[in-house]
Order: C-alpha cells, then structure tokens, then sequence
C-alpha cells in the first residue's frame, strides 16, 4: 500500500513540477535554498499515511512508527521538529491532489455539513491561531468553536466537492459555488430547505430534494426520491471516518489552516 500510494504521489509531484516550471512559477533556480530532507512527495506520502492509518497523535505517529519502522522506505527522515516546520509548504501540493481525485458527478449527489473544532468551546477566548477566522456557532448537538466542512458526495462514496467555512456559516451558502457542474438530484437534510437555492440550481439542471419540516405541509415524492433519502448515511459515514479515523479533526491541520489565513490576509 505505502509503495503504491507513493508512487501516485511521486507522479503526481513530477507533473505538477513540470506545470510550475512551464509557468515560471518556482522563480529564479540560481537562488540557493536549504536542502531539505524529504521529498515534497516523501512528506505528502507521510502525512496521508497518518491519516489513513488512523493514529490520534501525530508527533506520536512520527517519532515512534515512521523514525523506527520507515527508516528504509525514507533514508532522509528529518527531526519532527523540521517536519512540522516543512508541513505548511505542503499545503497547496496537498489541494491540488486532492483536486485531482476527486469523484465525478453520476446524476446523484449528497450533501452535508460536519463541525471542526479547533478548540473546546471554553476556551474560545484565547484562541489566537484562528482569531477572525474561526466562529462560535450551534450545531445539532452543540455548541462549539470552529469551522465547518462541507461535503458533496456521488451515490459510490466519491467526494465531489468540499468546502471549508467558519462555524457560523449557513449550510446553504457555499452550495451554489459547490455544485458547479453538477447535474440530476441532489439530496440533503432539512437544513438546505430553500425555496430560492431550490429555484436557482433547478436553472442549472440540479433538483434540490430534502425531507421537509414538521411544520410544512405534506407533498407528494416520487418513492425513488424517498429511497435516496435514506441513502444519506453515505455521506454521514463519510464524515464519520474523516473525523473518527482520518483524524482531520485534529492539531496536525493546524498548521495547514494557519497557511491559509496568512495566504488569504
């Protein structure tokens, strides 16, 4: 698994190496850098690696499985310490392969909206790495300090569209931006119940199908309609692992999400 992840990596980096160079992207070559230890494609590979592994801990997960068993698969392991510095750097590379791997759209899609909390709700005052960025908000359950990820996913499990808010964003608001070249139904929860998203992704080809509140009135849905509405557990499921397994709500994306407000400041 670890080769072949690799290797996809790898190919991937070669070409967007490439891409860059065509564009003149990296700069001037003649300007000496640090020589770094680890590949971009090494560091990607690893930091995947934690999160398909399931580890809870990453600096846990660095000094005690990839130094001592990975040692022949990456001769130039760097201290944990430089790893963490580097990570940032990865960030982008890490998008685009992402973008790249994405799901196509079947005709059928699913979408939802999950909670990430960069710290407990308490302790919300003295958060200064997501200061302006990260909002207190309620959830079905909760209240808590954070963003929110929103998922679009085809009827196999596919993601075909993500998008990361604060947490006090509407679920309704990144959705006609996210289902851009989406067409047949899409399928959510009562909280995208609109009649005005309904009507604008109904233009572009895209039927909007929710279960309805139990203060509106009773309509007439197709049985096909009600079946794919308890499909919805695909994408739940999905959420489920991100955060139970993949561990992405977690310190290790820290860095990452601090890359992207410097970028966007």
């Amino acid at each position: 698994m670890l080769t072949k992840m690799f290797c996809l990596i790898d190919d991937f980096c070669k070409c967007l190496k490439a891409s860059a160079e065509g564009k003149k992207l990296l700069g001037n070559s003649s300007v000496s850098r640090r020589q770094e230890g680890l590949s971009l494609s090494e560091r990607m590979t690893i930091i995947v690696l934690f999160h398909r592994m399931g580890w809870r801990n990453f600096k846990n997960f660095y000094n005690h499985y990839v130094c001592h068993h990975l040692r022949k698969e990456f001769p130039r392991l760097t201290s944990y310490e430089r790893f963490v510095a580097l990570m940032p750097r990865t960030l982008l590379p890490l998008i685009a392969l992402m973008n790249k791997l994405k799901g196509k759209s079947r005709g059928i899609a699913f979408a939802d909206s999950t909670t990430i909390k960069v710290c407990h709700i308490k302790r919300d005052k003295r958060n200064k790495v997501f200061a302006g960025i990260a909002k207190k908000s309620r959830s079905s359950m909760e209240w808590f300090f954070g963003f929110k990820l929103h998922l679009i996913v085809n009827d196999v499990g596919e993601i075909i569209s993500l998008h990361l808010s604060p947490g006090n964003t509407d679920d309704r608001k990144p959705i006609p931006a996210m289902t851009k070249g989406l067409f047949g139904k899409l399928f959510g929860d009562k909280g995208y119940i609109s009649n005005s998203l309904s009507a604008k992704l109904l233009q572009r080809g895209l039927k909007l199908i929710t279960n309805l509140r139990g203060n509106m009135k009773n309509r007439l849905t197709p049985l096909h309609d009600k079946l794919m509405l308890r499909k919805r557990f695909i994408i739940e499921t999905i959420n489920d692992q991100l955060k139970n397994i993949s561990q992405i709500e977690h310190t290790v994306i820290l860095p990452f999400l601090s890359e992207l407000k410097n970028r966007e400041c």
